[in-house]
């Protein structure tokens, strides 16, 4: 178990892809990581799986409850509404700014990475993310790349739930180095 005594959010709400949640979850729980799913409030969230609502998945603390202090990584699953919803919470971009301040790991997948544009994160940073946000990306200043999975510095970014299994093991690769000291702040 690589991840014995590390910590994992996931930070997510309604509209989240079901697999982009539940597949590094489960990954990072097999590591041996303690994995809380952070949401806006209590209860549970509901997935999105591919074209329809998925199953519900259950909020282990809100974001008053969480503190990027107690955590070793943040993950940020996409879909399009998901992550939407979020970057237009400040609690949300606090928690994870505050993460990457702290050079741990901050991880996105799919439309995920619209919450590292809100954070100012992208700009400078190699990454990748689906496609349509491609334009997105570049505008924000990130140097897109077409790739399963891109690391700039502890930033771990994927495309879609096609690249989820390199995107979970390069996410336990990067926890298990420690903090990204060489990383610049935004």
């Amino acid at each position: 178990m690589d991840l014995n005594g590390k910590k994992i959010a996931i930070l997510a709400t309604h509209g989240f892809e079901q697999s982009e949640l539940e597949v590094p979850r489960d990954r990072l729980k097999k590591a041996g990581a303690a994995v809380d799913v952070v949401s806006l409030a209590s209860g549970e969230i509901k997935g999105w799986d591919k074209k329809d609502w998925g199953r519900p998945v259950q909020v282990d603390k809100t974001l008053d409850q969480a503190a990027a202090t107690d955590y070793d990584a943040v993950v940020l699953p996409g879909g399009q509404i998901n992550p939407d919803l979020l970057r237009v919470e400040a609690k949300a971009l606090k928690f994870i700014k505050d993460i990457f301040e702290a050079k741990k790991t901050v991880a996105a997948v799919c439309h995920g990475p619209w919450l590292l544009i809100e954070t100012g994160i992208a700009k400078g940073r190699k990454m990748t993310s689906y496609r349509s946000i491609k334009t997105d990306m570049e505008n924000a200043g990130a140097k897109w790349q077409d790739a399963e999975v891109v690391v700039d510095q502890g930033v771990v970014t994927s495309r879609n739930p096609g690249d989820l299994e390199a995107f979970s093991a390069k996410i336990i690769e990067e926890i298990k180095e420690g903090r990204h000291t060489q990383r610049s702040a935004v």
